[in-house]
């Protein structure tokens, strides 16, 4: 696993639960709020400042899957709440675009990104579900940045889905903070 540094990795997060300052102390995190436009125009801004050699997108993810629990690398990227299905397009696909489905090239999970919290069934399928990281890792292919993901399960995308992420929000961090930023 790559060992990230505290001088030059930007660690992007949507919300102070799910990784608390004192967990991260002297690691250059931003908070960047909940959804695709607001990742991406928070972390532009602190790219902008602080000029990172990686940045890591940490957070939770809902999963349909009930074997996958816990802490997972995230690789392949979704758009899963475009739908241009009316002009003939299926659902999650951007037509014209390059870069509609991202691929990391390493092991690792998918996850498809929407600005909706699933809980039932989606249309594009995914190992998991989040709202900002297909939208990071296009910025961070764009600006040709290294970019990580990793996501903690807080949910199986469900009827229970809003209650299980209440209380399993904050459940990821120390697990990450061993686990990949203290690893090497």
């Amino acid at each position: 696993m790559t060992k990230f540094l505290k001088t030059n990795t930007l660690i992007v997060v949507a919300l102070e639960d799910e990784l608390p300052r004192i967990l991260v102390k002297n690691w250059r995190v931003i908070y960047t709020g909940i959804g695709k436009v607001n990742a991406v125009i928070e972390t532009s801004l602190a790219v902008e400042e602080k000029k990172p050699d990686f940045i890591i997108n940490f957070g939770t993810a809902g999963s349909s899957r009930e074997n996958i629990r816990g802490l997972h690398e995230v690789t392949h990227f979704k758009q899963r709440d475009i739908d241009l299905s009316p002009l003939g397009f299926d659902k999650g696909i951007t037509p014209f675009d390059e870069m509609s489905d991202i691929s990391l090239g390493r092991n690792g999970l998918s996850c498809g990104t929407g600005d909706n919290f699933v809980n039932g069934d989606e249309e594009v399928t995914a190992d998991l579900y989040d709202m900002e990281s297909y939208a990071l890792a296009k910025f961070c292919l764009r600006k040709r940045i290294n970019f990580y993901c990793f996501k903690y399960v807080s949910d199986h995308a469900n009827e229970t889905a809003a209650k299980d992420w209440r209380d399993s929000v904050s459940l990821g961090a120390e697990v990450f903070v061993k686990s990949v930023l203290m690893n090497g």
